[in-house]
């Protein structure tokens, strides 16, 4: 739950792909460059880690908090430099998995965000003049759908 101070981010989008395969381009590293950035590294179990060079030298990182495979997934999120609004695990991000017909109801909820500001910087970004969530990765996260489900 949101308190005064913190702003919230949630989107919902419907995905063309079953939520067991929108769940490993969610959790599986490999996968999730694709669509997050430039390489990940995952320990996907509640206390595991997860690191993403989001664009060069710059990385997220965060923990696990709770997998419910393929329908939930929390983690938290920041930035890894010094001096950023959000840093590295103090935010916290929710997915949750939905089956819609042939399809995935995907519902985002990035809590813990000091202000809007803050907001706009710290959901990723695939190069500094890209707008914020939900800008290119919804994008990306999509389009990493319709080829995962050719390779399946």
């Amino acid at each position: 739950m949101a308190n005064a101070t913190e702003t919230v981010v949630e989107r919902e989008l419907v995905i063309a792909a079953a939520p067991e395969t929108v769940w490993e381009l969610l959790v599986d590293p490999e996968q999730a460059s694709a669509w997050m950035g430039l390489q990940s590294w995952s320990d996907p179990r509640p206390g595991g880690v997860y690191r993403v060079e989001v664009i060069p030298g710059k990385f997220a990182s965060g923990e696990y908090v709770e997998l419910d495979p393929p329908s939930r997934l929390v983690f938290t999120w920041g930035w890894e430099d010094d001096g950023n609004a959000v840093p590295a695990g103090s935010s916290r991000i929710e997915f949750e998995l939905t089956a819609d017909g042939d399809g995935t109801h995907v519902r985002f909820v990035h809590s813990g965000l000091p202000s809007a500001e803050a907001a706009s910087r710290a959901i990723c970004r695939r190069d500094a003049e890209a707008p914020a969530w939900p800008g290119p990765h919804v994008s990306y996260f999509s389009s990493s759908f319709s080829a995962a489900e050719l390779m399946q």
